[in-house]
């Protein structure tokens, strides 16, 4: 029996709903259900109730997760490799939060390679990054924006663009019966109504109260007894902004705006997207955007800021699916680990255009958008394409770059001259 391929995972914790955790457990299931693979994860992310090591069923033994405040650090990083000895490190999220393993690369890499699976949201091209990119054999990027940032800051390295995927066996189009009943559950005696959802965290990039505000005046334009706006967020999030007290002020406590707090599961928010009308994401920075991916999925259209990966959900290039908004302005933002980066803003005025063209769609037209969406979705974001290229990337960096005594194609110094 051929011996199976170890992989040290470290990202959010895979049993976390966020983007990046779901993300992370595709990508292990996925390899997991060849049988040729086991895991090792660092799940980091969130604050956790308990440490212990675990085993997730039905793997048992195949993938363990070790729970870790931040991402971990690189004693524990030393330990795990000398005790694991994986064939293979992958890791994912923003680079600010790695630094702290890009400092002992070279320790690692002499034994080990490195995946990075990355996302950067815009330009200009981050050359303060170029460091960060060079210490990785492999880096995966997630969107057409980070795949040309990548390359080009770094055009040394092994570039393999591996977008985010959806499970399109969950997210997916309804029966009628369940959509008219989900309707009356969102908004009672109002299923008529136009129903607007937003399904993101409450961040200061995510705009959330912009949209309160701008929806607001979409409302006095076509009437309050036309549209409804579901947000699935925390309305107090410390991160954000307090929703609940803009919906005061804006006398939107009537049903106008609705908040949904739980957490549901895949199936029920499937469900939700189905049920919607139209799913928003008017981000000013968006990497991806998983939200809108699953709402397309759904067959459900989208409206999005052309920024980031929303770009390339709303239109593949000839076709859109929803509309697509162009930012207005381009703002350089940045920070001392960030020097430099486009904040994309959209203006009022572009996002109730879109808005009212939506409103102004036939319920023929607007299906259209949904099944052209879905099938966008099914062919280029689809969990079995993304199954094959995780596999296949996989398995060629341990062949390219091998691991332990049989590593190869790394060499931990360099010359320069002086």
């Amino acid at each position: 029996m051929t011996e199976k391929k170890k992989i040290l995972v470290i990202s959010d914790s895979p049993l976390a709903p966020s983007g990046v955790g779901t993300q992370t457990r595709y990508f292990i299931d996925s390899l997991l259900k060849t049988g040729e693979f086991s895991f090792f994860c660092l799940a980091g992310a969130i604050k956790h109730k308990d440490y212990r090591l675990q085993e997730v069923e039905p793997y048992g033994d195949d993938w363990k997760i070790l729970p870790v405040d931040g991402y971990g650090d690189q004693e524990i990083i030393r330990q795990v490799i000398g005790d694991f000895k994986p064939d293979l490190l992958w890791f994912m999220t923003d680079p600010r939060f790695y630094i702290w393993l890009w400092d002992i690369d070279s320790e690692i890499r002499k034994n080990v390679p490195m995946m990075y699976h990355h996302v950067w949201d815009n330009y200009p091209y981050p050359h303060f990054n170029k460091l960060y990119y060079d210490s990785n054999d492999v880096i995966c990027t997630i969107s057409k924006v980070t795949d040309d940032i990548v390359r080009t800051v770094s055009p040394d390295v092994k570039v393999v663009r591996v977008p985010h995927s959806v499970d399109t066996s969950i997210f997916s189009k309804k029966t009628e019966e369940q959509i008219a009943n989900q309707r009356k559950v969102i908004a009672p005696d109002h299923e008529d109504k136009l129903i607007f959802f937003w399904n993101n965290r409450n961040a200061r990039r995510k705009q959330s109260g912009t949209l309160i505000f701008w929806f607001k005046e979409f409302l006095e334009k076509v009437g309050e007894d036309k549209a409804v706006l579901l947000m699935h967020t925390e309305p107090k999030d410390p991160h954000g902004q307090d929703l609940i007290s803009i919906m005061k002020s804006l006398d939107l406590l009537d049903g106008q705006v609705l908040l949904s707090q739980d957490k549901i599961s895949p199936e029920d928010l499937a469900l939700v997207y189905s049920a919607c009308d139209c799913t928003i994401n008017i981000a000013d920075a968006e990497g991806f955007g998983l939200s809108t991916l699953e709402s397309l999925a759904s067959e459900t259209p989208i409206i999005v800021n052309m920024t980031g990966g929303l770009q390339e959900q709303v239109t593949d290039g000839n076709e859109f699916f929803g509309f697509g908004i162009h930012p207005s302005s381009k703002a350089i933002i940045g920070s001392q680990d960030v020097p430099w980066i486009y904040e994309d803003r959209i203006s009022k005025e572009d996002f109730l255009d879109a808005m009212l063209k939506f409103y102004n769609l036939s319920p023929e037209e607007r299906a259209v958008l949904g099944q052209k969406g879905r099938a966008h979705v099914v062919n280029d974001y689809g969990f079995e394409e993304h199954a094959k290229q995780w596999y296949k990337v996989v398995t060629e960096t341990i062949e390219e770059f091998g691991s332990w005594e049989n590593r190869k194609n790394y060499k931990h110094w360099s010359f320069k001259e002086l």
